[in-house]
């Protein structure tokens, strides 16, 4: 129906890599092609370029760094995206992760072209503290008041740029996350007591993601519990400034407690095979592998902080703990641990309707096109 109000159909997605693009947005990216829309991505390429190129995206390699900044590094990724979107000359830009997001809205600013900004997450930059955070929201307001839309994922963080005058009410919109493919996670249910019980946390191997919360519980919960398992699943050795060295993870396997699976492409199996979820991050946009492990039916614990509150129905379908307090998690561990398995089924079954209800996919890929409709 948006032929008749778009001529241009060119939509650029920019991203700081293509595993991002291909694991959080694919819903998105399928749903706009089936609408007509030519998909052009900037990313960098790590082999999931590949993929995207496979459900028909146009994608072009992007030279940025993803940790720290590196003035050299970040003026040549400006110039770079400059000429790209120069020559491309899309309808609309739609830009995720902060670097992307700033670097896109001095380009826009020159070429006068419509940009849509994502706020996924905060990143370490913004939660650190000191001089670094005090120059990203400077860095922020600048690239946003210029924005023609910015998306929030949850009304926690929509609030928070709110309060630092970092946005305009008027541009802001808030969709559920990235939206879960229903018909891709299929519900289940754990059969009896008998299998072993097992806790998988699934995120990058960043400290932020609350591992070191989880390691520490792990080996306190093992003292009293050896049988259950404890496992971490994610990519290891990625570019952020609160990434975890390789001989820390070598330590975890050599101490027997907690076992580190390494990096699978789709976590399904892994979800479904364990008895519960874990994710004690500091904080979240929206939860991808929460929403993943509700839509599958199996209980999660998670920090009781922003993108993670919204997924989690306290004591209804999981737990919510204190941030940054092993012992907190520990206790809530404990406790799913201690409880029969219909009750955690029960839980599985809470979350599927939760999401159901919240987190469907269709509903954040219909947000996007009606705002690009309304351009």
């Amino acid at each position: 129906m948006y032929f008749k109000e778009i001529k241009n159909k060119r939509l650029v997605l920019i991203s700081n890599y293509a595993w991002t693009v291909y694991n959080f947005r694919l819903s998105l990216i399928e749903f706009l092609i089936a609408q007509g829309f030519d998909i052009i991505v900037l990313t960098q390429f790590d082999g999931y370029e590949k993929k995207l190129k496979n459900i028909g995206c146009r994608v072009y390699n992007l030279f940025i760094s993803r940790k720290g900044m590196n003035p050299f590094v970040d003026i040549i990724t400006l110039i770079q995206i400059f000429f790209r979107l120069f020559f491309l000359r899309p309808f609309c830009c739609l830009s995720f992760t902060i670097k992307p997001v700033i670097y896109v809205s001095f380009a826009m600013r020159l070429l006068n072209i419509p940009n849509i900004v994502m706020i996924t997450g905060l990143g370490t930059g913004f939660l650190r503290g000191g001089w670094l955070t005090n120059l990203v929201k400077i860095l922020y307001r600048y690239a946003l008041v210029k924005a023609t839309y910015v998306f929030f994922q949850n009304i926690s963080d929509q609030q928070l740029f709110f309060d630092q005058n970092l946005v305009g009410a008027s541009k802001c919109k808030l969709t559920p996350g990235s939206g879960i493919d229903l018909k891709k996670y299929f519900f289940s249910t754990k059969d009896n007591d008998h299998n072993p019980f097992i806790f998988l946390l699934v995120a990058r191997l960043v400290w932020d993601k609350g591992i070191k919360e989880y390691i520490e519980a792990a080996n306190k919960l093992h003292e009293e519990f050896p049988k259950i398992k404890f496992y971490i699943l994610g990519p290891s050795g990625v570019q952020n400034r609160t990434a975890i060295p390789r001989s820390e993870i070598k330590k975890w396997n050599q101490a027997g407690v907690t076992n580190y699976l390494g990096e699978v492409e789709d976590i399904r199996e892994q979800i479904s095979n364990a008895t519960c979820i874990v994710l004690p991050s500091y904080r979240e946009g929206t939860s991808r592998v929460l929403l993943e492990a509700s839509a599958i039916g199996r209980p999660i614990i998670a920090t009781n902080v922003p993108g993670c509150k919204e997924v989690v129905l306290d004591e209804k379908s999981g737990y919510l703990c204190k941030v940054k307090n092993s012992h907190d998690l520990y206790l809530k561990m404990k406790k799913m641990y201690l409880l029969d398995q219909t009750k955690r089924n029960e839980m599985g079954l809470i979350g599927r309707k939760h999401v159901e209800n919240k987190f469907n996919h269709e509903l954040v890929c219909q947000i996007y096109l009606d705002t690009l409709l309304n351009l």
